[in-house]
């Protein structure tokens, strides 16, 4: 493995910045399967709730 996709890293340090207000250094710093964690129950969140309200 090279390494982690740079565009799939900007993706989830973005998604956590807007959710969270946590900064990059902070999301960075993660181990990489922690921030993916996050980004899951955040989704998983936002999935809930449009569903709850009608939304797609």
């Amino acid at each position: 493995m090279i390494g982690y996709p740079l565009d799939r890293l900007y993706e989830e340090v973005a998604y956590l910045a807007y959710h969270f207000h946590w900064d990059q250094g902070t999301i960075l710093d993660m181990e990489h399967a922690d921030r993916q964690r996050w980004v899951g129950e955040v989704a998983s969140i936002n999935q809930r709730m449009n569903e709850a309200t009608g939304g797609a």
